[in-house]
């Protein structure tokens, strides 16, 4: 063979070469056509403003926004686009980045784009840096072929909606410095092979569902080795885990990670011990490990990190003493140990940190007094040490350096004055020392401007209150209850517009009721009880139309009852016992359809008859009239008082028989002794002579055979359920005993079988016409009686049931009522079908006012406001007031009905489920799209923050006023921000202030809701207390505060 020689080779080679540069000129795209590409994908998006100087008439290099050029091959191409936060809305899948080759660098975060990454995108090799967090990206990493970008170093895709898990391919991109997947929907384990990614500094994987060991991902080959996996990436500076589902421990193998400034592992389940060896990260500056279940004691070995600034261990299972080493973390800022389980003293090395701004260590077994090093913490903002045990005194200079704002001790053995420096601290917007055993002179209290909430009550504090209460101008709620004060309640506390809740009873506190009281028109709780209170009440008490509470029981109050009390609406709790109030109970008493937990006007001098008026107080629970001078009879009409449960008319002068309500049969003496000559059927008491009553002993006989009937058939499961589990304890006998033979028809109040024969007649036997509304369980048709009442009659559709369960439910179902709650008056079942007869709601469905423009005007901003705390009073009722939690399952506008006072009232409990604490509580999902909870894509567990969640969704809706759907997916993933002013309904004017800062109150409370973690979700109960007394930001302008969704999806 012949052999070419080295001469007979170049020209071949130069061919070659040749070609090699002219392909690879060749395969550079010109300057127009990635300018076209641009374009192309600009007239996509919806939004074109932004992009404005895209032109094709000008150079892209020069003239175009975001737009940056390079050199390569002598010609100029585009290598970055820049779009930062520019809300660009439209598809990332419609960009051809083939055309685009030569890019180096793509930001495109904080917009709204949605779609997929396209497959185009791996045609661009030299990329360094591809950030698009804060957007609506969908998809999976699988789908992106990560592998070709060899080049890429920066790889942001955080707050977004990717799926799926972490691809092992991931480890190809071996020059990667930083990656955040953070905030998606990422499930699954993290690979082992991204411990490939040695040149990794920062690494965030943060809330998703990523699950599995922890400690699995830094096990080594074998002893001695080099550790694998997330034990190699030696130049992290920065590992966030935090929000996921991790398990098992914290690994010693962390200690190899010796550049990490920040760690944080909070909200997993890790269990076991904190490494000793954590304290080698001498350059660590935060460390979160809080809301897991980690043991043990906080390892000495801490103190030695000098440059860390938080520490956050709150929420765990930790014991042993508060280490003395943690006084050496001089650069310490924000210092959190709450609920754990520490005990000893807290250690007085801490007056050390001298930078500390937060110490948060309440919820322990702590005990010793508080050390007076405390108090040379001047950077201290907020101080919680409540709920230990804790004793001696409050440090003398505790507000000393003027920067406190936020102090709770509550729930301690607290003993001795309030210093100087906490009486003086106008910094104060939130302090709580109740159930203490404080004392000292209270008179020169009231310099605080920023107070929003105090909460002094259950101490032995003296003194009087001062006219500078008045001063405290955001004071929400003021509570000194159970103590010593003395003097009077200062007319100035008329100015306080904020005032919510006013607590001062229990005290010796003389003189009158200032009439002022009535400019708090924001008074939602007013308690003045056992003092030594004079005079008459204030007529201008009738001014507070959104009180609830009203106790003024137990003072020397004389005189009437003004008229004027007819305007306090929403009062559920009136009071006045214990006091010289004369004249007649006041007929207006029974325009306050609100009462529900109590009435009390016990203990006067009140005569006169009974106003049969306050039959209308169907809501009420108990009452009592006893020891008056009241005289005639017990109306009839109580028997309207289907929610009573408490009736107590003992010492007064009533004649007659007692009307027939189920609970009574089984009633004490004790509730109507000392009176003329009563009689019927409650035990102990002479029957009355029926024949004396003329045809009253027929009417009677009809409604005991109506109400017997009640408790023997059984048309809603789950309602009836509801009011056995709430009751059963204090009625469960008497259910027992009360189920006699089955009727075929009860609706109480009335004569159960003509009200259930005209009922079929008045909706012509069910036909359409009559139909008003149709949902999963049946029908709801409008029935007027010839009476003129009006009700809302719900068809069903039976299935078979246990006979004795359905009995005991209807039982039950009698005794049950909340104002928020549609009220069920009866039921019939008949050949023709099976119905509940309900309360009419004049207004229908929140659902029907949002979707039509010309009634949505009607609901005014503070219409809105009462709507959603209507809402959350009932579902705190049925998940904490019950003997069982009631979960709904279907709270939306449609289910949300309305009044003509723009009552809302929950309805539709076809679905609703009752917990059983020792059971799994598993079933088939149900409930509205939309509105779903989104644990519920992959858990069959029902509690009650899936109501929780769908409230939240309710109350933007309610605001928005339309689902807000599309809202939640553009905003929450992407973390991504909007202002108080542009979430709101247009449909009706801007709210002003005040009006603004109580929506966004409520807003940042449904934000909570909203929470895809339900454990991290409020409580109901928690939320109607959130609605009084939850602070708003600093600045007054809320209409323009950005609001943050958290992460949603379904």
């Amino acid at each position: 063979m012949e052999h070419l020689s080295p001469q007979k080779l170049i020209l071949p080679l130069g061919i070659l070469l040749s070609s090699l540069v002219l392909l690879h000129a060749i395969a550079v795209p010109s300057i127009d056509e990635q300018a076209a590409a641009l374009i192309a994908w600009k007239t996509t998006l919806q939004t074109q403003q932004p992009l404005q100087s895209w032109d094709s008439k000008a150079w892209p290099c020069n003239n175009w926004r975001g737009i940056r050029c390079g050199t390569l091959q002598g010609q100029r191409v585009i290598t970055k686009i820049t779009l930062h936060g520019v809300r660009l809305r439209g598809s990332l899948e419609a960009l051809n980045f083939s055309a685009l080759t030569t890019l180096t660098s793509i930001n495109l975060s904080h917009n709204r784009l949605t779609g997929m990454i396209p497959q185009s995108i791996m045609s661009l090799k030299e990329l360094r840096a591809l950030i698009l967090h804060k957007n609506q990206i969908r998809g999976s990493l699988f789908q992106l072929g990560l592998t070709s970008l060899t080049k890429l170093r920066f790889l942001v895709l955080s707050n977004n909606f990717l799926s799926s898990s972490i691809p092992k391919e991931i480890c190809s991109l071996k020059r990667l410095v930083s990656l955040n997947l953070s905030s998606n929907q990422l499930g699954g384990h993290i690979p082992s092979e991204i411990g490939f990614l040695s040149k990794l500094i920062r690494l965030d994987l943060s809330n998703n569902n990523i699950i599995g060991r922890l400690d699995s991902l830094f096990m080594t080959n074998k002893p001695g080795s080099i550790p694998n996996s997330l034990g190699n990436l030696t130049k992290l500076s920065f590992l966030d885990l935090s929000r996921n589902q991790l398990s098992g421990h914290i690994p010693q193998e962390l200690g190899y990670l010796v550049d990490l400034k920040n760690l944080s592992l909070y909200d997993n389940v890790l269990t076991g011990f904190i490494p000793n060896n954590i304290g080698n990260f001498t350059k660590l500056s935060i460390l979160s490990l809080s809301g897991n279940m980690l043991t043990g004691s906080i390892p000495n070995s801490l103190g030695n990190l000098p440059r860390l600034s938080t520490l956050s261990v709150w929420r765990n299972q930790l014991s042993g003493c508060i280490s003395q080493e943690l006084g050496n973390l001089v650069n310490l800022e924000n210092l959190y140990l709450s609920e754990n389980m520490f005990t000893g003293s807290i250690p007085n090395s801490l007056g050390n940190l001298t930078k500390l701004t937060a110490l948060h260590i309440r919820s322990n077994q702590l005990s010793g007094s508080i050390p007076k090093e405390i108090s040379s913490l001047m950077n201290l903002n907020i101080l919680h040490i409540d709920q230990n045990n804790l004793s001696g005194e409050l440090p003398l200079g505790l507000c000393a350096g003027g920067q406190l704002q936020n102090f709770t001790a509550q729930d301690n053995n607290l003993v001795g004055p309030l210093p100087t420096s906490l009486l003086n601290c106008k910094t104060l917007v939130r302090v709580r020392l109740e159930r203490n055993q404080l004392e000292g002179d209270i008179s020169e209290m009231g310099l605080h401007p920023n107070l929003v909430y105090i909460d002094m009550s259950s101490n032995k504090l003296y003194g009087q209150l001062s006219h500078r209460w008045g001063e405290c101008a955001k004071l929400t709620t003021l509570r000194a209850s159970n103590n010593r004060i003395t003097g009077v309640i200062p007319s100035s506390m008329g100015k306080l517009s904020q005032l919510g809740r006013l607590d001062v009873s229990s005290n010796e506190i003389e003189g009158h009721i200032p009439p002022e009281i009535g400019n708090v028109v924001s008074l939602f709780n007013l308690s003045l009880a056992n003092n030594m209170l004079q005079g008459t009440i204030p007529k201008e008490v009738g001014s507070l139309q959104n009180l609830e509470y009203l106790d003024l029981s137990s003072n020397n109050l004389s005189g009437q009852i003004h008229g004027s009390i007819e305007n306090c609406l929403k009062l559920r709790l009136l009071r006045l016992g214990h006091n010289r109030l004369d004249g007649s109970i006041p007929v207006k008493l029974g325009m306050l359809v609100s009462l529900q937990e109590l009435l009390d006007l016990s203990d006067n001098s009140f005569s006169g008859i009974i106003p049969s008026q306050l039959g209308a107080l169907s809501m009420l629970e108990a009452l009592n009239l006893s020891h008056n001078t009241l005289n005639g009879s017990i109306p009839s009409s109580f028997q309207g008082m289907i929610s009573l449960s408490s009736l107590d008319v003992s010492y007064n002068n009533l004649e007659g028989p007692v009307p027939h309500i189920n609970f009574l049969e089984e009633a004490p003496i004790e509730w109507f002794m000392h009176n003329k000559k009563l009689c019927g059927t409650v035990k102990a008491l002479p029957p009355c002579d029926l024949n004396q009553k003329g045809g009253q002993g027929k009417k009677f006989k009809s409604i005991l055979l109506g109400i017997v009937g009640a408790a023997g058939m059984s048309i809603v499961f789950i309602m009836s359920l509801v009011a056995w589990q709430c009751k059963r304890k204090k009625y469960g006998e008497q259910s027992e005993n009360g189920v006699g033979d089955a009727k075929v028809f009860s609706v109480w109040n009335f004569e159960g079988g003509e009200a259930c024969r005209q009922i079929f007649e008045t909706t012509k036997y069910f036909n359409e016409t009559h139909c008003i509304g149709t949902g999963g369980n049946g029908s709801v048709y409008r029935a007027q009686l010839p009476t003129g009442e009006i009700f809302a009659v719900k068809k069903i559709h039976m299935m078979e049931y246990d006979e004795l369960i359905f009995k005991r439910e209807i039982d039950a179902l009698t005794r049950i009522r909340h104002r928020n709650i549609v009220k069920l008056f009866g039921y019939c079942s008949a050949v023709h079908g099976k119905f509940l007869v309900y309360e009419y709601m004049d207004r229908g469905s929140l659902s029907r006012y949002l979707e039509n423009h010309n009634i949505a005007i009607e609901l005014d901003w503070m219409r809105r406001i009462s709507i959603v705390k209507d809402v959350a009073n009932a579902l705190s009722y049925i998940h904490h007031d019950c003997f069982a939690p009631i979960v709904h399952r279907d709270i939306t506008s449609n289910n949300i009905l309305l009044d003509q006072e723009f009552r809302a009232c929950i309805s539709d409990f076809g679905i609703a489920k009752v917990l059983d604490v020792e059971a799994s509580n598993c079933t088939k999902l149900a409930g509205t799209k939309g509105y779903l909870a989104p644990e519920l894509a992959y858990t069959t567990r029902v509690t009650e923050k899936c109501d929780v969640y769908s409230f939240g969704v309710l109350v933007f809706e309610l605001f928005m006023g339309h689902h807000p759907g599309d809202f939640l997916l553009s905003f929450s993933m992407a973390k991504e921000s909007t202002t108080l002013k542009d979430l709101l309904d247009a449909r009706i004017p801007l709210p002003k202030a005040e009006t603004a800062s109580e929506i966004f109150r409520v807003i940042m409370a449904a934000v909570q809701c909203l929470d895809p973690n339900p454990s991290r979700r409020p409580t109901m109960q928690h939320v109607t207390r959130m609605f009084s007394t939850a602070e708003g930001p600093s600045n007054p302008d809320h209409l323009h505060v950005d609001i943050i969704i958290p992460a949603y999806y379904q």
